[in-house]
């Protein structure tokens, strides 16, 4: 039971998918500049990230502290997030509904972050 392209093609017409991208079609500015932006959304949330993280755990246990549930995080969250996103799509049928996932995703680490994430500012970054 392997993949059979023509069906694959055959279903896509009907569903109103193209069976391959026009590249005459795609605004190549309107991309990078797309790109350029979320890198600078990615470089905003990364840079504090790392001195909130250094501030909230002790040295001792600062590096698994900060590892562990990082990359866990993103691995199922950032992993999953295709595989998740286009199943919302393909169950609901529009292709922006899979939009909602990350969104959720982000709006609900805001509400946890404000509610649960304790005050840093005076900590002493070397106890522990």
């Amino acid at each position: 039971m392997g993949f059979d392209a023509r069906a694959f093609e055959a279903a896509l017409g009907p569903a109103g998918y193209p069976t391959t991208a026009d590249p005459a079609r795609i605004n190549r500015p309107a991309v990078v500049g797309l790109l350029t932006l979320l890198m600078l959304y990615v470089t905003m949330v990364y840079g504090p990230i790392a001195a909130f993280l250094v501030e909230l755990f002790p040295t001792r246990i600062r590096y698994t502290s900060m590892s562990l549930p990082y990359h866990i995080g993103n691995g199922w969250f950032g992993g999953f997030l295709p595989l998740i996103a286009a199943s919302i799509v393909v169950f609901t049928g529009d292709i922006y509904s899979g939009l909602w996932y990350p969104i959720a995703i982000a709006l609900l680490t805001c509400l946890l972050g404000a509610l649960a994430l304790p005050e840093t500012k005076d900590n002493d970054l070397t106890a522990g």
